[in-house]
């Protein structure tokens, strides 16, 4: 439960710093021409001032609308995310970037379901003439709620929560406030307090005192310091010796999210955190310090660039007592720490259920093994990659007398000895083949763990004295249907782009329509398989695929390799992050030879790198040797 809450938290703040994200320069240009031309900034100039206040009230929060709207229903979600944010500005006095999040996330969702009724509906000719008066006629009616609504309610949200705040600073209590930003910011929700609140809030303060401490609370970039230095000289696992690149990514490039795994593999990690954030903020109050304009990325130099002249000594002071106090509390947790139970951010992801591979006295449990099923939901996604995987195994070892299958979980034979399955599947597994031993793993493409399991097999005298053995039936059954279908330029997809693990879903499915291979239903099916449990097999490889109920809606085996350069989050860990997503459709079991090819392409690590990065379609061809 605490994990799908975590991966639910996680979504909703890398939408909402999706939102805010492209805006980024936005805000940097507003800043820097603040550090310029205001009356005490480095170069003050009042006819060039003039253009500063403008940027803010109206760019700013028309950008923000327009991309809210986009990341929803495109281009036309964006437009109405536009249109509707001039009636949150209209009716306000402060600047309503939060106001146009709201009314882009709401034009995107309206726009979006208006144009699913209306599909289909529209005769030919008049689908220019429906498309912009829909906009223009849905836009004015959110612009008039905008402006008598919503407008009025955030603004009078705003200003109570920045009364509240005026009132923890007058008795010395904001610092207190760390203890909610530091674990939301863990969560990568770091951009949406950043610039979804505290930029907000900066604006309205720095009109009033031309300096604000809100630019620098989430921003300061001392407490993860901290935390990265002290895993990088006091952590005992391997794992924690690249935190001291990442404190240099952290501190000089901003790029705050590289301590965040750091910190969720071990939460008590959460109270430096916090500590350090607190003596940051405490001494930015007591000399009444700040900035005078938003930063991003959060890096000491763009801290630097916006800090007011005559307090750049006060702000330092802030930034590396925070670090200090970050460090010391940091490396008392790791003197009391019991790193048995810390788990490594670069260790093997697999999961052993009843200790199959570490416990010998249950070695009886590989003798005399016949069957090994390896099943998934539909048996044609990831139970195809690691029956390829441990076959190809078995041959190599001269294992003999060992059938393996993938198929579907409902589909299990009751004569399997060993089921292996994702570890969200197990549970089911274990009801359709209650007498079978069962092992969990999440990597499907992680060597070691079939390694282990060879070894087992190995030592428990599974060994053919035939250094010839053939491949079983089932598997030549299954090179004799190579044949039917061949990977070619059309299956491939690069340079892909999408925000989650649906949308990239969806562009696949997509794909896998135009090319006949399916129905448009079956795309809804591949959703319904991700609801179920991840696609991830691991190595930035995903597989998705529909559901075993959804066979009727696939009209010939087909499959598609789309590449995404700049990833995609597919699995349950914050690192499962899918560069190569490979969408299947299969009618019967004609997919696994080319299944099986691939696989063998992707065993090779600095392959799946290339595959990430290559812009060539015929270097996909080569490498894949389809």
């Amino acid at each position: 439960m605490f994990k799908l809450i975590k991966i639910k938290i996680q979504n909703f703040g890398q939408f909402l710093s999706n939102i805010m994200m492209p805006n980024i320069s936005i805000f940097i240009t507003w800043g820097v021409m603040n550090a310029l031309f205001l009356p005490l900034g480095w170069q003050p100039n009042k006819f060039l001032s003039q253009l500063i206040s403008p940027m803010i009230f109206y760019l700013l929060p028309i950008s923000i609308g327009y991309t809210g709207g986009r990341l929803i229903a495109g281009e036309r979600g964006g437009i109405l995310g536009s249109i509707s944010t001039i009636g949150m500005i209209s009716s306000t006095k402060i600047p309503m970037l939060l106001g146009g999040m709201i009314s882009g996330i709401l034009s995107g969702w309206i726009i979006k379901h208006f144009d699913n009724l209306i599909k289909d509906r529209i005769k030919n000719g008049f689908e220019m003439l429906v498309n912009n008066f829909s906009i223009a006629i849905i836009g004015i009616l959110l612009t008039i709620i905008s402006f008598i609504f919503f407008g009025p309610c955030i603004e009078w949200i705003s200003n109570l929560i920045s009364n509240l705040l005026s009132i923890t600073i007058h008795y010395n209590l904001l610092p207190l406030i760390a203890i909610f930003i530091e674990p939301a910011k863990v969560f990568f929700l770091n951009n949406a307090i950043n610039h979804g609140i505290f930029s907000t809030l900066g604006l309205q303060d720095i009109l009033e005192n031309k300096i604000s401490i809100f630019f620098l609370i989430e921003s300061n970039p001392g407490p993860g310091l901290g935390i990265l230095l002290a895993c990088f000289f006091f952590g005992k696992k391997d794992c924690y010796k690249s935190a001291g690149g990442a404190a240099i990514v952290q501190f000089l490039g901003g790029v705050h999210e590289v301590y965040f795994p750091y910190v969720l593999m071990h939460l008590k990690l959460l109270l430096p955190l916090i500590l350090g954030s607190m003596t940051g903020i405490f001494i930015l109050i007591f000399f009444k310090s700040g900035l005078i304009g938003a930063v991003s990325p959060g890096s000491i130099l763009s801290i630097l660039a916006m800090t007011k002249k005559g307090f750049y000594c006060i702000n330092i002071l802030s930034i590396f007592s925070s670090f200090f106090v970050s460090f010391f509390t940091a490396y008392i947790l790791f003197k009391l720490m019991q790193y048995k139970n810390t788990i490594c951010i670069q260790s093997s992801k697999n999961i052993i259920d009843d200790n199959l591979f570490n416990d010998n006295k249950l070695d009886n449990v590989f003798k005399n093994v016949k069957n090994i099923v390896i099943a998934c939901d539909a048996g044609m996604g990831s139970s195809a990659i690691g029956a390829s995987i441990l076959r190809r195994k078995i041959k190599q070892s001269n294992l003999m007398n060992i059938s393996i299958f993938n198929i579907s979980i409902r589909s299990i034979p009751k004569n399997a000895d060993i089921v292996i399955t994702h570890k969200n599947l197990t549970s089911l597994a274990k009801k359709y083949a209650p007498y079978a031993k069962h092992i969990s793993l999440v990597n499907f493409l992680d060597n070691i763990f079939y390694d282990s399991l060879i070894k087992k097999l190995i030592k428990n005298k599974n060994i053919s004295q035939d250094k010839n053995i053939n491949v079983k039936e089932d598997y030549k059954e299954t090179i004799k249907l190579n044949n039917l279908f061949q990977l070619s330029e059309k299956n491939i997809f690069l340079n892909q782009y999408a925000n989650n693990k649906e949308e990239a879903i969806r562009i696949v499915g997509k794909y896998l329509v135009q090319q006949g291979y399916v129905k448009e239903d079956y795309i809804h099916a591949m959703l319904e398989r991700e609801k179920i449990t991840s696609t991830w097999l691991g190595e930035h490889i995903a597989l998705p695929h529909g559901t075993i109920q959804a066979k009727d809606s696939i009209l010939k085996t087909g499959i598609i390799f789309c590449q995404f350069p700049n990833g995609v989050h597919f699995g349950d860990d914050i690192n499962d992050i899918a560069y190569i997503v490979i969408g299947v459709a299969a009618k019967n079991n004609e997919h696994v030879m080319v299944v099986s090819k691939i696989t063998s392409a992707l065993d090779n690590k600095e392959v799946i790198n290339k595959l990430s990065k290559t812009k060539n379609i015929q270097e996909v061809l080569l490498y894949l040797k389809i």
